[in-house]
């Protein structure tokens, strides 16, 4: 018995050395234009999908100006209103967004309309990218990068009253998910956040949620990366 369990493991260890020696000559000539040497086939179905597409940037370095343009819905603050939104971003990292709700004649005890803007700050994409600590899989490392942070001023038409000349103090969260996997294409925004009027942060009372509120936006929007160059007007792409 010994002796066979010895048989087995020579046997294995040959193989084993045949395997790697393989391996190290498929590397060494991985066209496959070598003599003796294996060829190796340019794509690899059988890979999983993390090995199989090493573009870990999903397009999000084609361009250095994202541009997002959405319409949907905004709940909390009194009636529901339609919204509609307005990014431009640097290098899917930092930008600035525009929004503007319109509660389409409901009535209601929150604001009649509301347009909102400031910047926002999506700070995991580049570290994580750069690092090489993106997971290899579209949609989560999409996700994931996708958090973002905004402070910005919004200016409102409470019930009863004109468009506000004061603007208030409005932050918050956001995360998207891509509905095909790349960076330009359809996504689903969701976007929550808090605002306080101008009265508020003044020290005054709290009558309603034109005063204070918390909102969430729910969008369908299309991201397009353009290749604007704009830190050098001469830099192209080889």
């Amino acid at each position: 018995m010994q002796g066979c369990a010895a048989g087995c493991v020579r046997v294995a260890v040959c193989v084993l050395v045949g395997v790697l020696c393989a391996s190290r000559a498929a590397i060494a000539d991985p066209s496959g234009d070598g003599e003796g040497a294996p060829r190796i086939a340019t794509e690899r179905a059988d890979l999983p999908a993390r090995l199989a597409d090493p573009d870990t940037s999903y397009g999000r370095i084609d361009g250095d100006l994202g541009l997002v343009l959405g319409v949907g819905a905004t709940v909390g603050g009194g009636s529901p209103r339609g919204s509609a939104e307005l990014r431009a971003r640097y290098v899917d990292t930092a930008g600035i967004f525009v929004t503007y709700e319109d509660a389409l004649g409901n009535e209601g005890t929150g604001p009649r309309r509301v347009l909102a803007t400031g910047l926002e700050l999506r700070p995991l994409f580049l570290g994580r990218w750069v690092t090489g600590r993106e997971l290899g899989l579209a949609w989560p490392d999409l996700v994931i990068d996708s958090l973002g942070f905004e402070v910005g001023a919004f200016f409102q038409e409470p019930p009863g009253s004109s468009f506000g000349t004061r603007p208030g103090l409005q932050a918050g969260l956001g995360l998207e998910v891509p509905l095909l996997g790349r960076a330009s294409g359809p996504w689903l925004d969701i976007h929550a956040g808090a605002r306080w009027s101008d009265a508020v942060l003044g020290g005054g009372a709290i009558n309603g949620p034109s005063d204070r509120a918390f909102v969430v936006s729910l969008t369908v929007a299309y991201h397009q990366l353009l290749a604007a160059h704009l830190v050098d007007l001469n830099d192209r792409a080889p």
